[in-house]
């Protein structure tokens, strides 16, 4: 089956087509995105404005349209923090669905975390041993923890790259009190939920993913996208904390000339660096292998069991054949 994912993002409208079936490797078939910056578009009162909403609605059309050009036979759509947040996040869905016959489903943070835990366990599978995963979105950072393919821990945080440049980091480059301010802040966030994460136990791995942290890794020298999704890539604490006092001097523009950084993530990359820093250094990682896989693997995968749950059990799903 033709299966698209719409992820509707703080930084992006992004459509993925894959080739999927039960107990089969998902196979890309198409990828596109839309840059939107949906965060950029809240009012003081934490509602969407009337140009974010036109924009989204427009996004998710093309999508919708793309979807159907490209032979998609069910459609996943989804939302996360931007539209989460937002006080009207209701009355945006209601119009996108009126207008664009697309009805996005709202994702919890948690619901977030467990979706790319599944996502990277499935990409490492079982040898891989218990495994810590850190995703800083464009509106939050998720955390998940555990050794099966449901974390024991996954909680989300309000630490996402184009949340902090918004809302904390502003002037290019910001000013040396506005960076130790957001240090601060960002280290109270991540040291309120040590002892969550110690309790799922000490990983065999952790695993990083996201546009930020492959811009991250890239920058501190891992292999680049065009060698493939299948090179070993790392993100190494000691690399990447001499980047930090650079990407603080430097201005967007200077930022979008080094390598992995792109023009459009530019701007956040420093937030991005300040959140990964935190989190290596009190969560002790020396070290985290950078996965390809995230959220929208998930909600495939996810779907892909559900399918295989309901033909295993004649359409009725699994739990409810033991009741």
């Amino acid at each position: 089956m033709r299966l698209g994912v719409l992820d509707v993002g703080s930084n992006t409208v992004h459509l993925l087509i894959v080739d999927a079936h039960p107990g089969a490797h998902p196979l890309p078939a198409n990828s596109t995105r839309r840059l939107l910056r949906l965060a950029e578009h809240l009012t003081l009162d934490g509602a969407i404005d009337d140009a974010g909403i036109e924009a989204l609605t427009d996004a998710v059309a093309a999508a919708a349209a793309a979807a159907e050009d490209a032979g998609v036979t069910e459609m996943l759509a989804f939302a996360t923090s931007a539209v989460r947040e937002a006080v009207n996040g209701e009355d945006v869905l209601d119009h996108v669905e009126r207008t664009t016959g697309v009805r996005l489903q709202v994702l919890p943070g948690t619901a977030e975390a467990d979706l790319t835990f599944l996502a990277v366990r499935r990409w490492f599978g079982w040898s891989a041993g218990r495994l810590l995963v850190l995703d800083i979105g464009g509106g939050s950072l998720e955390v998940a923890a555990g050794l099966d393919e449901a974390p024991d821990v996954s909680f989300s945080l309000p630490l996402g790259a184009g949340r902090l440049t918004r809302d904390r980091l502003a002037g290019d480059p910001p000013a040396p009190e506005a960076v130790r301010d957001v240090r601060r802040w960002v280290r109270q966030q991540v040291a309120s939920r040590v002892r969550d994460v110690a309790r799922a136990g000490t990983p065999d791995h952790v695993v990083v993913t996201s546009k930020t942290f492959r811009s991250l890794a890239r920058l501190t020298g891992a292999a680049p996208a065009a060698e493939g999704p299948a090179v070993r890539r790392v993100l190494r604490r000691d690399d990447l904390a001499p980047w930090v006092p650079k990407l603080v001097a430097m201005s967007a523009r200077q930022r979008a000339e080094l390598p992995g950084v792109s023009a459009e993530r530019a701007p956040q990359v420093l937030a991005g660096a300040l959140v990964a820093e935190a989190a290596f250094e009190l969560l002790g990682v020396e070290e985290a292998l950078v996965c390809p896989w995230a959220l929208r693997e998930g909600v495939i995968l996810r779907r892909l069991d559900a399918i295989t749950a309901g033909a295993v059990d004649g359409g009725h799903g699994v739990v409810g054949a033991g009741n």
